[in-house]
């Protein structure tokens, strides 16, 4: 019988780093399981169920590019990319394919383990449910924000957002009709995201436009304000302030 501890599934071709790994996140309560490639990382998912990926970038055979891509297609299970470039573009490369955080190698473990926690807590709808205050909804046109659980309707139908998304959007929707400077939205993420860079800001915008506007190319509810920001209209292009 599994226990309900967070269950983590470290893809790394380094056999060191995933013993290490290993050790030191179930000293720290965690379930961990390890994976060389991305064959041996979907026989690990076939068995048992994974909370959490800690995705290494180079792997040998599919990369881990690929592999978070596809992981996104099949749903949204928190994704930590790992790689030893550590450049700018490998992070954004990685947040645009969906991942929730990048961490460059080397890394203190104690880093990694605030990343893990900081992407479990903003994640976790089922712990959220178990809460007993009644769930807040934010409701926008046709959309509903569940707060509580971290889940997004159109019409009832839920529409999947990964961790960094919900918190955007969050955020979005509780500052209305206002242009938030990407500065301000760093600011307002605090606590939810870890050492976020400017240019994570305008991937996130784009991933939720694609996933909430009729047009993505002609945005409706996250608007550009050329020079300033961003803003958020719950009533569409209705809203002319």
């Amino acid at each position: 019988m599994e226990n309900d501890n967070p269950s983590i599934l470290v893809v790394d071709d380094d056999p060191g780093l995933r013993d290490l790994l290993r050790r030191y996140l179930r000293e720290q309560g965690f379930d961990v399981f390890t994976a060389g490639d991305g064959r041996a990382m979907d026989a690990e998912m076939a068995q048992r169920r994974i909370d959490l990926v800690i995705l290494d970038l180079m792997l040998p055979g599919e990369d881990g590019l690929a592999i978070a891509r596809r992981l996104r297609s099949d749903g949204s299970i928190p994704i930590i990319m790992l790689s030893a470039k550590g450049e700018d573009i490998d992070r954004i490369i990685g947040l645009e394919v969906g991942a929730d955080d990048y961490l460059p190698k080397p890394f203190n473990p104690r880093e990694l383990l605030a990343r893990i926690r900081a992407v479990t807590r903003r994640h976790d709808p089922a712990r959220a449910e178990q809460a007993s205050e009644t769930p807040e909804v934010i409701k926008f046109d046709v959309f509903n924000l569940d707060l509580t659980t971290h889940r997004l309707f159109r019409e009832g139908e839920q529409i999947p957002l990964t961790g960094s998304e919900f918190s955007l959007l969050r955020v979005f929707a509780q500052h209305p009709n206002r242009v938030l400077s990407r500065d301000k939205l760093i600011d307002l993420l605090k606590g939810y995201e870890r050492s976020p860079y400017d240019r994570s800001i305008d991937i996130r915008v784009a991933r939720l436009r694609r996933k909430l506007e009729p047009d993505p190319a002609d945005p409706q509810f996250i608007r550009t304000i050329w020079g300033e920001g961003y803003l958020f209209s719950p009533q569409g292009k209705a809203y002319a302030g």
